[in-house]
Order: structure tokens, then C-alpha cells, then sequence
């Protein structure tokens, strides 16, 4: 009798715990929808009010006068993304060849936490290394080295401390793809001759490159999404950026710094909602992309 209370216990919690992951991630997935459902609902009175293709390419922000154009915030996420994205991917390619081909397993064991703790380390603490340090750098260095003057807080500090925050993810998912790399396929390379350096440059980078792609993709979702530590360094200038030692605007910063002030002037919060929008479907995307990418990778690797 006691073991069939044992055996009925078990095969009960068994089931309660399959049903309990099951309903957790359709939560998970559920949630997902219901944010994009709540941004759209929330973003449905401007869109009645001004078209989309106004809202986008218009440059005019005005709140008290009803413009709403969204332009310099879009073009400023895009170039400092850029900036940061041009900053990290060769830097991060640099570092996961060292680490997975040339780096003693003592020096990947130190450097590997440290790149956890990086990637652990609250924004505001990158945006005050960010002030502390790159804004004197490019006001007193970078921009007079150009010709130009500058206030510090530009496109390219903003890029510089965008590319330290995606490091970890981008070099996390370099270091995995070059696993994927067969070592038969390597050792052949080696065996006729050919360097270390040259097996890196035309057997790892050409067999890897869809998920150096992926790699990258998953960083600009990072980036996107990035928002106290931009804000604290890239000026907030309504403008559209031509260089990047002008200010910017991110839409990231646009949202963190009017959420909940001026609520009362009409459409205003549904402005700063179709901003969330916009950004929420840009991740969405890239996400979707990079996902597919190593998905096909591990298609084939199988």
C-alpha cells in the first residue's frame, strides 16, 4: 500500500511539474503578444490623428503644437547603434580568434569571468565611465584632432559606450560559433601547410561567417534596447546627427526622459508609445533574423 502512495505521489508531481513549465512558458510567449498588443493599442490615437510616413520622416518636435515627428530620434538610434556596432565587431572578432585558437586554457579561465562581470554591470555604471572618462576624451582629443570643438557628449561617445555594453554578447556568441568549427577540418588545413593565421582567415572566419552574422545581429538588438547609459552621454539635442561629434537623440533616451512628464498635452503619451513600438519591432526583428541564422548553422552542423 505504501508504495503505491509512493508511486502515485511521484507520478502526481511529476504532472504538476510539467504542467507548471508548460503554463510558465506560454506565459512567457502570452507576454511577449500582450506588450506588442498594449504599444499598438496605446499608439492607435496618433496613428488616427498623423499618418505613419509623417511621424517618420517629419523632423518637426513640437509637442505643444501637435508634431510629432519622429525622424532625429530614428536617425540618432541608427547612427550611434552604427558607431557602436563599427567600434566592437572587430575588436570582439579579434578577441574570440585569441581566445578559441591561440589563448592557454589558464588565460581563458581568467578572462572568461571577466567578461561575465562586464556584462553584468548596471548601465548607469557604463554611463558614468562614460562621462567620467569619454567625454573629456572626445571633447579634449578626438574632436579638436578633427578640426572641430565639440561639448564631449556626441554620436561618438555614445557609440564608444555602446560597444563596451555589447561586447560580452557578441564575443559569447563568437566563442560558441567557432566551437562549431570541426577540428578534422582545421587540423586538414594545418596539414598542408598552410599557418595558423591562415587557417584562421580562410578555413574558421569563411566557415563561421553566417554566425559572426548572427553574432552581430544579436548585438544591434542589445544596442537598440540600451538606454540610461545613452542618455547620459549623447547630449539629447533634437537634431538630426550629420557627423558623429554632433549630439543625438535616441528614441531609447526620448522615452526615459518624457515618460510621465507632459502627459496632460494630447497624444503626447501616444507618441512615446509608437517610440516604444517602433523600437520593440526593430529588436523583434533582428532577434527573428539572428535566430534563424543559427538555426540554419545548426541545422547543418547536424
Amino acid at each position: 500500500m505504501g508504495k503505491i502512495d509512493f508511486y502515485h505521489r511521484r507520478l502526481w508531481i511529476e504532472k504538476l511539474s510539467f504542467w507548471a513549465m508548460k503554463g510558465l512558458t506560454y506565459f512567457s510567449i502570452t507576454l511577449l503578444f500582450l506588450i506588442l498588443i498594449g504599444l499598438i493599442y496605446k499608439s492607435l490615437p496618433i496613428l488616427q490623428e498623423t499618418s505613419l510616413g509623417h511621424l517618420f520622416f517629419s523632423i518637426e518636435w513640437q509637442p505643444l503644437k501637435m508634431k510629432f515627428g519622429l525622424l532625429p530620434f530614428i536617425i540618432s538610434t541608427l547612427y550611434v547603434t552604427t558607431v557602436a556596432i563599427i567600434i566592437s565587431v572587430p575588436l570582439c572578432l579579434l578577441c574570440a580568434i585569441y581566445l578559441s585558437e591561440y589563448a592557454d586554457k589558464r588565460i581563458i579561465a581568467f578572462v572568461n569571468p571577466l567578461i561575465d562581470i562586464l556584462a553584468g554591470i548596471p548601465s548607469v555604471i557604463f554611463g558614468i565611465w562614460g562621462i567620467i572618462e569619454v567625454v573629456p576624451l572626445v571633447r579634449d582629443f578626438i574632436a579638436p584632432a578633427f578640426g572641430t570643438t565639440s561639448s564631449g557628449y556626441t554620436i561618438l561617445t555614445g557609440g564608444i559606450v555602446l560597444s563596451i555594453m555589447i561586447f560580452p554578447i557578441i564575443i559569447h556568441v563568437l566563442l560558441e560559433v567557432f566551437e562549431t568549427i570541426p577540428t578534422d577540418l582545421k587540423n586538414a588545413s594545418l596539414s598542408v601547410g598552410a599557418t595558423k593565421w591562415q587557417t584562421v582567415k580562410f578555413v574558421i572566419l569563411r566557415k563561421a561567417a553566417p554566425g559572426v552574422i548572427s553574432a552581430v545581429v544579436l548585438g544591434l538588438s542589445r544596442a537598440f534596447g540600451e538606454t540610461l547609459a545613452l542618455l547620459m552621454v549623447v547630449g539629447n539635442v533634437i537634431m538630426i546627427p550629420i557627423s558623429p561629434l554632433d549630439p543625438g537623440y535616441p528614441l531609447t533616451a526620448l522615452i526615459a526622459n518624457n515618460y510621465g512628464e507632459m502627459m496632460s498635452i494630447p497624444l503626447y503619451d501616444s507618441a512615446l508609445m509608437l517610440a516604444s513600438l517602433i523600437l520593440f519591432v526593430i529588436v523583434l526583428i533582428f532577434n527573428f533574423i539572428s535566430r534563424r541564422i543559427l538555426k540554419n548553422i545548426e541545422r547543418k552542423i547536424a
